[in-house]
């Protein structure tokens, strides 16, 4: 697997002065903590959709449809002056994790069902206030996008993986190269990608073949096994449509770009740039004419 080249790393460096970095602190002492998940201590409903806050301080909530109808069910959430995401949600009654990665505020969550064709009702709408206990956990915990459970074996390769590092830009390194160099791109898959398309890291690990979202999937997800701050980011490098993971490594701070892909191939920013990088003078060096990284969605 070809490490990056000069003219990403420039690009990377360029984002982290442009300020792209979010508002946690460059220098931290600590990573945040991941709690216990609660449950029904926060819940808003009506006869069609439950939406349980009780983790709202972690980042995420947990919703289920629970209509009892046999048909599409859509999610959207969106924050007051952000982003508005869109997911899809079983119509099983079963409960999904859905991140709120758009910083402190007023979120609207609405939950929507098929009536007929492309014709969606709305089934529940309600808008809660978000006040994360760390800026960090929307990135330590699972997702549907990043999706993993902490005893399966994706979590038991992880620590592997993580066994003998003494850093974590070491284990980064370990899960960045175990991933790219032991799956297999599927090009089947990547021809016919159904709608609403979900990675499940452990049927990728397991098959060793994925297209690119399944890896991001996967090295991100390891990435929140072992405690290390990972960013799912989908956006744009001017007008080319990109995907990359923002890692947070402690006493460094949120390295934007850290793992790229091109759309051909995955790249892996030199752990010794990020290392000795501390500051806006030391990376200005890298800068020459180039994009600027936009993102559009984090998961």
């Amino acid at each position: 697997m070809k490490i990056a080249g000069k003219a990403v790393l420039k690009a990377i460096a360029l984002s982290l002065i442009l300020g792209l970095i979010p508002a946690a602190p460059l220098f931290a002492k600590t990573a945040a903590q991941k709690a216990e998940v609660r449950t029904g201590i926060t819940v808003y409903s009506n006869d069609k959709v439950s939406i349980d806050a009780s983790n709202l301080a972690e980042g995420y909530v947990m919703i289920k449809y629970t209509g009892g109808r046999d048909t599409r069910i859509k999610v959207q959430i969106a924050k007051q002056g952000g982003a508005t995401y869109s997911y899809d949600l079983n119509s099983k009654g079963l409960a999904e994790h859905f991140a709120l990665t758009e910083d402190d505020g007023k979120y609207t969550i609405s939950v929507f069902e098929n009536i007929a064709g492309s014709k969606y009702a709305q089934a529940y709408s309600t808008t809660l206030d978000m006040k994360l206990r760390d800026k960090l956990l929307p990135y330590l915990y699972a997702n549907q996008y990043v999706n993993f459970k902490e005893d399966s074996k994706v979590a038991k390769k992880a620590k592997e993986l993580a066994k003998d590092a003494k850093k974590d830009l070491e284990i980064l390194t370990n899960i960045y190269y175990y991933v790219t160099e032991n799956l297999t791109y599927d090009d089947n898959l990547a021809a016919a990608v159904p709608a609403g398309y979900l990675p499940d890291v452990e049927k990728v690990l397991e098959s060793k073949k994925g297209i690119c979202f399944d890896y991001a999937a996967l090295m991100s997800a390891m990435l929140r096994l072992e405690g290390i701050p990972a960013k799912l980011v989908v956006g744009y490098a001017g007008n080319i449509y990109h995907a990359w993971i923002n890692v947070y490594i402690k006493d460094v701070g949120w390295i934007d770009q850290v793992i790229y892909f091109d759309g051909e191939k995955w790249s892996l920013m030199d752990p010794t740039f990020v290392s000795t990088s501390k500051s806006a003078n030391a990376v200005k060096e890298f800068i020459d004419e180039g994009n600027s990284y936009n993102q559009k969605f984090a998961y």
